[in-house]
């Protein structure tokens, strides 16, 4: 490890910054008659990702030590040895050793920044009754995208620890990670809008994407999940996030009652039913993909994930929900018992799409020029539409010779839990009721 404005090590780390990291961007808009418009765009944008997180908690301002067992079959220590002392390193001429049992997180030494390519096309046309159309393709590609990759990842199927490289050259056990680029990611879309102004009181908006988002598979920020490189091609894959389609619809409705409106614009019914307007927002998006895995145990590849094996040409989606309900054909797969990967890809199935519906009410009451109140009445998720979450997935946890259904799956294929639609975990109907004062 090189500590950076220490010893004989200089203060950047002989790391330099590269200036010519031109990233031009060009819009161009053609107006073809007054009620068509044709617009077009291309743009360059440098890999966002920020070097200063993964290294700023590293080796030795953060000691992170992992101790690992051989395989799985084993154990790591006994309590009554505890827990291995640490010992604060010296940092001596600015280079240090990285003890065998402590992570860290480097870069190459040729690093070079990824880029984010994005065009677009779209056509906007004027229509009837104040709406207006517009469809595009919008699409991106990214190159060498940067992610994490574990340089004593397991490199022998089935060899657990004695497999890893670093192991058998250092007796390392933990992991050395590198940010390195991964290749490219590509997003294509096709999207379409209709919208209509707010005029005579209403607004609306529709929105739909169809789109989808291929690149390399990643569990979250640990890496990609597999690590074994004469299959790394195995991570490419549709990404966990994507979703075929998403239509959003929304609306804003201020009720024609009251002074100056068309309906009951005198007297005491004005009074009551004047000065109302109402929200809408209603959602309907696919669910996203997931794998169905296999235990890794007969794999013993560290850093990588197993998947199953599919035993069916096709999957039949059941739509079952619930403790001893499946939601895909159980039988479409089969655990690895061996020392190789499973015949099944990633994200390969896709879980329950969401249906949502938020309502809004909304009066405004003028008491003085410079004085008004405002009652609001929200509902989210006004249906109680539950919003399921995926399905379990470890194949090997599926025992169908036991007769009670609710041990038999073992949560393999059963939807146990909701999605999460951003409001803190909660899915199911909220009201909320409130006043504003504004003066």
């Amino acid at each position: 490890m090189l500590v950076c404005g220490v010893g004989q090590v200089p203060s950047d780390c002989g790391v330099s910054v590269s200036k010519t990291q031109f990233a031009p961007r060009i819009g161009i808009a053609y107006r073809v008659k007054d009620d068509f418009v044709i617009r077009a765009g291309y743009g360059i944008t440098n890999d966002p990702f920020s070097l200063q997180r993964p290294l700023r908690t590293n080796y030795p301002v953060l000691l992170i030590q992992n101790i690992d067992p051989p395989n799985s079959f084993q154990f790591a220590g006994r309590l009554e040895q505890g827990i291995p002392k640490v010992t604060v390193p010296s940092l001596g001429n600015g280079i240090i050793d990285i003890p065998p049992t402590f992570a860290t997180v480097t870069v190459g030494e040729n690093f070079r920044r990824g880029y984010v390519q994005s065009w677009n096309f779209t056509l906007q046309k004027g229509l009837k009754w104040g709406f207006v159309g517009q469809a595009g393709y919008v699409a991106t590609r990214s190159t060498r995208q940067l992610g994490y990759n574990d340089l004593n990842a397991g490199q022998v199927i089935g060899a657990g620890r004695s497999g890893q490289p670093l192991f058998q050259q250092f007796g390392r056990t933990s992991a050395t990670t590198l940010v390195t680029p991964f290749g490219t990611g590509i997003y294509d879309s096709f999207q379409g809008t209709l919208e209509r102004c707010f005029s005579q009181g209403l607004s609306l908006n529709l929105a739909y994407t169809f789109s989808k988002v291929i690149g390399f598979n990643d569990n979250s920020d640990s890496g990609p999940a597999v690590r074994y490189l004469p299959a790394f091609d195995r991570n490419r894959t549709v990404r966990s996030y994507n979703r075929p389609h998403n239509l959003q619809i929304t609306n804003l409705w201020q009720l024609p009652f009251g002074k100056g409106k068309r309906y009951a614009s005198q007297g005491a019914l004005s009074a009551l039913a004047g000065g109302w307007q109402i929200n809408n927002l209603l959602s309907f998006f696919s669910g996203t993909p997931f794998t169905v895995t296999s235990s890794g145990t007969s794999l013993n590849l560290p850093g990588s994930s197993q998947t199953t094996d599919q035993v069916k040409t096709s999957v039949e989606k059941l739509g079952g929900v619930g403790r001893g309900q499946s939601f895909f054909d159980p039988f479409a797969f089969a655990p690895v018992t061996q020392a190789r990967f499973g015949t099944s890809g990633f994200n390969t199935l896709y879980g329950p799409g969401v249906v949502n519906w938020d309502l809004g009410l909304f009066r405004k009451f003028q008491i003085t020029e410079h004085h008004s109140l405002e009652f609001r009445a929200e509902a989210f998720n006004l249906s109680n539409t539950p919003h399921f979450g995926n399905p379990g997935t470890n194949v090997s946890n599926f025992n169908p010779t036991l007769a009670d259904p609710l041990r038999r799956f073992g949560g393999y294929t059963e939807i146990t839990g909701t999605a999460n639609t951003g409001r803190d975990g909660i899915d199911e109907r909220m009201f909320r009721i409130g006043l504003r004062f504004s003066f």
